[in-house]
């Protein structure tokens, strides 16, 4: 992301003439940390490829509605987060044997099979803490939950993933 200017960018995105340069901008400078956070949700290369540009679509095309009193990170986490769960199934802890581009090893694998068996929710919660390291405060602003809510869902993800990985010793 370098020189990438967060305030000069939604000026951009404010005038007509300017607004495909900033979003080009945005494209630029978004594209592989949002792949990798719908990557975590989705987990199959090719269908974290077509919600990253599902999400794009769907951001320029509401990019009226798109006020910039939120960042814009905020804006397309919340674009690609209801794109992944339109699209996110608990079947495809199934994918993650088939899937070429996953090589990770058994730990690994049965990770990524605790996370997709947590609701949801907690799941979401789940990726942007650990994968992603999000503070509370910036979840909060994404979901709409309290941040008491959320430390409380986390919490209890966790719990849950390290019973899976009990039964699974």
């Amino acid at each position: 992301m370098n020189n990438y200017n967060e305030k000069e960018t939604i000026l951009m995105l404010q005038d007509p003439s300017m607004q495909r340069k900033g979003f080009e901008r945005i494209v630029k400078a978004y594209s592989e940390q949002l792949y990798w956070q719908i990557r975590r949700m989705v987990v199959s290369h090719d269908d974290a490829n077509d919600l990253l540009q599902n999400t794009f679509i769907k951001a320029w095309t509401n990019l009226d509605y798109f006020r910039g009193d939120a960042k814009i990170s905020t804006w397309l986490y919340r674009i690609a987060l209801n794109e992944s769960l339109d699209d996110a199934d608990a079947a495809l802890a199934n994918k993650l044997e088939s899937d070429p581009y996953f090589n990770g090893d058994e730990t690994q694998k049965l990770f990524q099979k605790a996370i997709l068996q947590l609701p949801e929710k907690q799941r979401i919660i789940f990726n942007l803490k650990y994968f992603q390291e999000m503070k509370y405060e910036e979840m909060s602003e994404i979901l709409g939950t309290s941040v008491g809510a959320l430390k409380a869902s986390y919490h209890h993800a966790v719990k849950k993933i390290e019973d899976f990985f009990h039964q699974h010793d």
